[in-house]
């Protein structure tokens, strides 16, 4: 199959050259299109147990503040990668989500993600990696992060 879109979704730890790097090499060997996504959760997931009602206008800037710090660290991680910053792109809500959403909403017909591969309660838990895999309507590559 010929990707034509792919998005690499990855957080702004150090793990996120590694995905990049793959989802940048799958992108040129299938003459696709490549979108670099992060996702900033919202504060009332950070904090979930906080009444955060009252403090709407707080909240509303610190989320556009933590898009827009994450927006320049992607964009300079893209960069090192030579990925163009009109490729990279963040979004608030929850990550599994999230990514699927963009997914669709892009058309895109591969997602690049990393997963840490945990096991016993953190499988549980689940992770985004396994929350993607599990409702994405497009295929999912899953790079290994080794610790």
């Amino acid at each position: 199959m010929a990707y034509k879109h792919v998005l690499a979704a990855v957080d702004l730890s150090e793990e996120a050259d590694r995905v990049l790097q793959e989802a940048k090499q799958v992108a040129e060997d299938h003459g696709a299109e490549l979108t670099v996504l992060s996702v900033v959760k919202p504060l009332t997931q950070v904090y979930g147990g906080l009444d955060m009602a009252a403090y709407t206008d707080v909240t509303v800037n610190f989320e556009r503040e933590a898009q827009a710090q994450a927006l320049r660290q992607l964009q300079e991680i893209g960069e090192r990668m030579g990925i163009q910053a009109s490729q990279v792109e963040v979004a608030v809500g929850a990550p599994p989500s999230k990514i699927v959403e963009v997914a669709n909403a892009q058309d895109a017909d591969l997602i690049v993600i990393g997963s840490h591969g945990r096991h016993g309660l953190g499988l549980l838990l689940g992770s985004t990696a396994n929350g993607v895999l599990h409702h994405a309507q497009c295929d999912v590559l899953t790079v290994r992060i080794r610790s």
